[in-house]
C-alpha cells in the first residue's frame, strides 16, 4: 500500500500490529511444495491461471520485497504471478470486487474482514494452511469472524516513540530525557521544537493518535467490542492533550508540516520525533540513510502504558481460479525464512512465533516494538469500523482549533450505528 493506505491498515504495516504482536514460523518448510498439497485443501479452486497479487507499501524497500519473495515462489512453483502496488488499497480492492476481475491475493485488514466477508467475497481458508498453529494466537483472532479463521497475518506492528538522535544530543537531551509521562513527552518536544523544525509529528489519524487514547484507557469500542465508548472522558482527555500541544507549536500533524507521513517528516528533518510502526526502519534505511535514530517506548499516560497494534493478512478471493496456487504462496510468504527476510527489507515483525528469538536477536535496537505487544490494543474489527474510522480521521485534521468532545460525540454516533 501507499505510505499513507500502510497508516490505515497496517502496518503498514504494519504492521500492525497488529497486542502488537509477534512471531511464528512456517510449518511448510520451503513453502515451495506443489500447489495445493495442503491437508484439506480439496475445497479450493485449481487452474493454470497465473495469480494477480494486490497490495498497499510503505515505500519502495517493501515493494522490492514482496516483488523478489513472489518471483522466487514464481520461479520455483512454475506458477506465474505478479504484484500491483496500490495507490489507494481499499478502493482499488473494492473497485475490483465490483468488477467480477478482484486479485487472488491482497493485504486485507481487519476492519475490513467483516464486511468482506459477510458479502462472500473472501475465502476462509486459514485452517488449510500448514503452518496455521505457528500464527501468533492474538493475529489469528484479528482474522476470525463468525468462528471461521480466514487469512494468514502476514506480519505486525506496534507504534512507538521515534526518535532523532543527532537532534537529541544537540539539544544537550540524554537517555535520562526519554519521556516517561505525557508531561516529559510535552517536556523533550518543547526543548526540541526549534530552527523551523517541530519537536514531535504523527498523522492526523486515529491510527496514530488512538495511541494517546489508549494510554488514558480509552478507546472507540469497549474490548470486547459490544459498545460503543468513543466519547469517553478519557478519550477527551487524550484529545485535549494532544490538542493543547499542537496549538503550542510542540506537536504537529505531519501533512502540517509539509510531509505525507511521520515518517517523512522525520526523515527530512522536519521533526525531531514521531509516533510511528516498526515499518519505519525500511523507508530509513532507503529513503533517509543518514538519520541516526532510536526507538523508546511510547510514554504513559493516565491509564498507564499504551498503543496501537497494526497487522494485515494475505487476503484470498472467493472468486480466484487458482485458490491452491494461491494457499502455497500465502505459506511460503508466511514461512519463518520469508518473514524474517521482510523484515530485514522493511521492518515489520514477524507473525509467527517460530521467529520471534531470531528476530529478537537480529534486531536489539528495536525491542520497544516488541516488548509492546503485552499492552497494545488493536484496531476495532467491526463490520463497518472502517468508514467509521475514515470519518473520524477527517475530524481529527481540525483537532487543533477543534472541540475535543464535540468531535468524540460525533464519533459515539458514527460507532453506535456499527456496534449497534
Amino acid at each position: 500500500m501507499t505510505r499513507s493506505g500502510i497508516r490505515r491498515l497496517i502496518a503498514v504495516g504494519a504492521l500492525t500490529a497488529t497486542g502488537a504482536l509477534i512471531l511464528a514460523g512456517c510449518g511448510s518448510g520451503s513453502g515451495f511444495s506443489d500447489p495445493g498439497a495442503s491437508e484439506g485443501s480439496g475445497d479450493l479452486t485449481s487452474s493454470d491461471d497465473g495469480l494477480k497479487i494486490l497490495i498497499g507499501s510503505s515505500g519502495d524497500a517493501e515493494t522490492d520485497a514482496v516483488n523478489a519473495a513472489v518471483a522466487a515462489w514464481s520461479e520455483e512453483s512454475g506458477v506465474e504471478a505478479t504484484v500491483s502496488t496500490a495507490s489507494d488499497l481499499p478502493q482499488e480492492l473494492s473497485q475490483g470486487f465490483a468488477a467480477g476481475s478482484p486479485p487472488d491475493l491482497f493485504y486485507l485488514a481487519p476492519e475490513a474482514l467483516a464486511g468482506y466477508a459477510e458479502n462472500g467475497s473472501v475465502k476462509a481458508y486459514g485452517d488449510l494452511l500448514g503452518n496455521k498453529d505457528d500464527f501468533y494466537p492474538s493475529l489469528v483472532k484479528n482474522f476470525t469472524y463468525d468462528d471461521q479463521f480466514y487469512c494468514a497475518p502476514k506480519d505486525f506492528s506496534t507504534l512507538q516513540l521515534v526518535i532523532n538522535k543527532g537532534i537529541w544530543d544537540a539539544a544537550g537531551l540524554t537517555d535520562a530525557d526519554i519521556p516517561t509521562t505525557w508531561d516529559d513527552l510535552a517536556s523533550v518536544a518543547q526543548t526540541l521544537t526549534a530552527d523551523g523544525r517541530v519537536g514531535l509529528a504523527f498523522g492526523a489519524e486515529y491510527q496514530r493518535v488512538g495511541a494517546f487514547m489508549a494510554q488514558a484507557g480509552g478507546g472507540l469500542v469497549s474490548d470486547d467490542g459490544t459498545e460503543a465508548v468513543a466519547n469517553s472522558s478519557e478519550n477527551v482527555e487524550a484529545l485535549d492533550y494532544v490538542k493543547t500541544n499542537l496549538a503550542q507549536g510542540d506537536f504537529a500533524f505531519a501533512s502540517d508540516v509539509g510531509a505525507g507521513w511521520g515518517g517523512e517528516a522525520f526523515g527530512k528533518g522536519l521533526a525531531a520525533m514521531t509516533i510511528e510502526g516498526n515499518w519505519i526502519t525500511g523507508a530509513m534505511s532507503s529513503d533517509y540513510p543518514d538519520v541516526d535514530y532510536v526507538v523508546a517506548e511510547l510514554p504513559a499516560g493516565p491509564s498507564g502504558q499504551g498503543t496501537l497494534q497494526f497487522t494485515n493478512c494475505w487476503g484470498m478471493a472467493a472468486d480466484s481460479p487458482n485458490q491452491k496456487a494461491a494457499l502455497d504462496l500465502v505459506e511460503y510468504l508466511t514461512s519463518s525464512e520469508q518473514v524474517l527476510s521482510f523484515s530485514q527489507a522493511f521492518g515489520p515483525m514477524p507473525p509467527v512465533q517460530s521467529a520471534a528469538e531470531e528476530w529478537k536477536s537480529e534486531n536489539p535496537t528495536l525491542a520497544a516494538f516488541l516488548t509492546a505487544a503485552d499492552y497494545a490494543k488493536s484496531v476495532p474489527t467491526n463490520d463497518g469500523i472502517a468508514s467509521v474510522i475514515t470519518d473520524f480521521n477527517s475530524q481529527l485534521e481540525s483537532l487543533k482549533t477543534g472541540d475535543p468532545q464535540k468531535l468524540l460525540d460525533t464519533a459515539q454516533s458514527n460507532v453506535e450505528a456499527v456496534v449497534g
